[in-house]
């Protein structure tokens, strides 16, 4: 599916089928993508501030520099996504499986990563901006 820049604010795609989607730069902002299918997406340099990404997959999903501020990704999965340069402040990765991550560069700051598992990554380019109150295993 080739979606690139496309609107879709405030979209309903709860259980969606995206799967290999190109939604580059596209505009996902407060967008309902529960549960939804994203794995090997590519959506780089997309907006998904306030998204809610509960429960979604997003196996080996490209979102390199995309804007997910605020998001909710409780219970995500994101196996072997990639992260590089993403904003995730103030996001809610409560639960969030991100096995084998790339973070390089990605912004953490305020973001909820209690319950979080994590394996495999090189985590010195965000664990200054991990509360440390939260539990990460």
């Amino acid at each position: 599916m080739w979606v690139q820049n496309a609107s879709l604010y405030r979209a309903n795609l709860h259980g969606a089928n995206l799967q290999e989607a190109n939604l580059q730069e596209a505009n996902l902002q407060e967008a309902n993508l529960y549960g939804a299918n994203l794995n090997g997406a590519s959506l780089p340099e997309a907006n998904l501030i306030d998204a809610n990404l509960q429960n979604a997959s997003l196996y080996a999903a490209n979102l390199q520099e995309a804007n997910l501020y605020g998001a909710n990704l409780n219970g995500a999965s994101l196996p072997e996504a990639n992260l590089y340069g993403t904003n995730l402040q103030e996001a809610n990765l409560y639960g969030a499986n991100l096995i084998d991550a790339n973070f390089y560069g990605t912004i953490l700051i305020d973001a909820n990563v209690t319950r979080t598992i994590l394996e495999g990554e090189d985590l010195t380019a965000w664990t200054q901006y991990v509360d440390q109150d939260s539990e990460v295993l």
